[in-house]
């Protein structure tokens, strides 16, 4: 919606920018970070704040609206639900006063030329803040707050996926072999209060730090908003970001010092980065432009020597056969709505379709880059079966094998091992350690 440059001069960075992605996503299904890259609100803790906020309403998306239904006469526009909603997980959720909550939707809604619906919100906002806990007695929040064609695809997995949606995920790190985790700022102290911006070193010096957790996996675990950039040796390339569930396909890859891996639809590189920090040699193969220089620009930091190459997998064929393939396929990437809650309300059954073509001919053209014997690790970041082993399944139809992982290979993180011997993991596992984006992975030998 086209704005008057007055009106945007009183804004509201924060509210602003957090009603444009969902109005985003709901309107347009446009994804968080793509409103996130093109907004021109820059201030750092501006858009912490809206990130928090717009990420709240999509984790509780499906109990707010249900929460606000006896309030409502008849549906809102999308764009005034947006706003009532943000208004609701500010006083439910994040501790808002109610006269801030009330007051900021209220002129948010003025701002955005809904000033009919300024009055209702009003109203609404009122009466939730004054019988919020009355209205949300019974709701099923995990039933309701997971998309219904997802809840259904999930069968008996769905509570224990959902149990893991309200919790912001935490930043894991990979280190290069030998180097020790760094101590972190605690998370939300890295920023000046009064701009956003980076607080100054000699500021930064005088705060605590906090030891990360130590994962069973070697991952290192720091709490949620820890700013990576802001880690000792990140500049120096000691570590990368990746996540305990993302790094198993390598780990479950075994030794591959010595060995010649292609590495298919390989940005952002952590997974690349764990070969080559391992001795393998890598040849990764990207086919966008812009996520290829991004894993180049990761490589020269982290000091890896790769081999690059822009092209389509599909289409693209090595000169000399592989040791082995690992083939992190496009997916609908359902397995990750802890750190990225909007993929749970943009994506659609009907996407789901076109993935999995994409990914049989992704694995057809891997069989062509191994000779037979050779092995195939195929992983995706999806929760869906269509995605994980309905496509093994079909592969083993059309010229592979399933190799089995054993519980020995999967270490501490036996638990995710299959019953066919796959591995899968989903946002509601790991609970002790702080939880696990969701991961299939299967080993396939060429026959």
């Amino acid at each position: 919606m086209r704005q008057d440059k007055s009106l945007i001069s009183r804004s509201d960075p924060t509210r602003d920018l957090a009603f444009d992605i969902l109005t985003g996503i709901f309107e347009h299904r446009r994804m968080l970070e793509t409103t996130m890259d093109r907004s021109s609100i820059k201030a750092g803790r501006d858009r912490a704040s809206a990130h928090r906020l717009a990420a709240t309403v999509l984790r509780h998306y499906g109990s707010m609206t249900e929460l606000l239904r006896p309030l409502l006469k008849k549906e809102p526009p999308v764009p005034v639900l947006c706003g009532l909603l943000m208004g609701v997980a500010q006083l439910r959720y994040l501790e808002t006063p109610p006269h801030a909550a009330v007051s900021t939707v209220v002129a948010l809604l003025r701002r955005r030329r809904l000033t009919p619906f300024a009055g209702l919100a009003n109203a609404v906002l009122r009466r939730v803040a004054r019988e919020g806990a009355e209205l949300e007695a019974g709701l099923d929040h995990e039933r309701l707050d997971i998309p219904p064609w997802l809840w259904s695809a999930w069968g008996d997995r769905a509570r224990a996926i959902a149990a893991g949606l309200y919790q912001e995920a935490p930043l894991d790190i990979r280190l290069k072999p030998g180097i020790a985790p760094p101590m972190a700022l605690p998370a939300g102290r890295d920023m000046s209060p009064e701009t956003g911006d980076d607080t100054e070193d000699s500021t930064r010096d005088d705060l605590p730090r906090i030891a990360p957790r130590l994962l069973p996996n070697g991952s290192a675990r720091y709490p949620a908003g820890t700013r990576v950039t802001l880690l000792d040796g990140f500049e120096e390339g000691q570590f990368w970001v990746q996540d305990a569930a993302a790094a198993m396909p390598v780990l479950l890859m075994g030794a591959v010092a010595g060995k010649n891996v292609i590495d298919l639809c390989a940005a952002p590189g952590g997974k690349t980065a764990q070969l080559a920090s391992q001795g393998a040699h890598v040849t990764a193969v990207e086919r966008d432009a812009t996520r290829m220089r991004f894993l180049k620009e990761n490589m020269k930091r982290l000091d890896l020597e790769v081999t690059c190459v822009q092209a389509d997998a599909m289409t693209w064929r090595p000169k000399d056969k592989a040791d082995m393939v690992l083939l992190d396929a496009p997916c609908s990437a359902t397995g990750t709505f802890r750190r990225h809650p909007d993929v749970l309300w943009v994506k659609r059954p009907r996407d789901i379709l076109s993935l999995t073509q994409q990914q049989d001919r992704l694995i057809d053209a891997a069989h062509e880059m191994l000779p037979p014997g050779g092995t195939m690790i195929y992983a995706v970041c999806s929760l869906q079966d269509e995605e994980g082993p309905d496509r093994v399944q079909a592969a083993c139809a059309r010229g592979w094998a399933l190799h089995p992982f054993t519980e020995k290979e999967a270490g501490a993180m036996s638990f995710a091992v299959t019953a066919s011997g796959c591995f899968r993991t989903h946002p509601g596992m790991w609970p002790e350690e702080g939880g696990l984006d969701g991961f299939f992975v299967a080993r396939l030998k060429r026959i």
